[in-house]
């Protein structure tokens, strides 16, 4: 669930990044504004906070009429695993839609962080538990959560 403005912005180019292979992006500044309903300069404030190169990713932006942003996450050992799994499990809760979850788990597969065979499993598990009606909605959210820190943990001892 989405709690403000610059959440909404953030989740917005991170759902864009996940569905790039190259994993670029580039927006319009305007367009992004228009379309989340907001000041570009709140558009400016994201980029500035959440999209650093401590947290792997490089922003570039020209202004003017062609003007454009262009976000693109570093591949490197920079990025660490364990910190996209807490971004993304901090952002499940009781209102989390079944989409966006599926995002995460494709954004995993794009990165190469889950296979392929791994992602699916994860995706079917997570759908049925949305469509689970025995679960109640804080049950689904401990289970969706505890995928995701049983895929940070597996991460961790690939990693070592």
């Amino acid at each position: 669930m989405v709690n403000n403005i610059a959440d909404a912005i953030e989740d917005y180019i991170l759902q864009q990044l996940a569905a790039k292979e190259d994993g670029q992006v580039e927006l319009k500044r305007t367009e992004l504004a228009s379309k989340i309903s907001c000041a570009p300069s709140q558009i400016s404030y994201v980029l500035s906070t959440r999209f650093t190169h401590e947290k792997g990713f490089v922003v570039e932006s020209r202004r003017g009429l062609g003007g454009y942003i262009r976000i693109t996450i570093i591949e490197s050992i920079e990025l660490k695993d364990d910190y996209i799994y807490k971004e993304m499990i901090s952002k499940i809760e009781d209102g989390t839609k079944f989409e966006y979850v599926k995002s995460m788990i494709d954004y995993l597969l794009l990165h190469k962080m889950v296979t392929k065979r791994e992602a699916e499993l994860c995706a079917q598990f997570i759908y049925s538990l949305y469509n689970a009606r025995a679960i109640g909605i804080q049950e689904r959210t401990k289970l969706i959560r505890s995928v995701f820190i049983t895929l940070s943990k597996m991460a961790e001892l690939a990693n070592k």
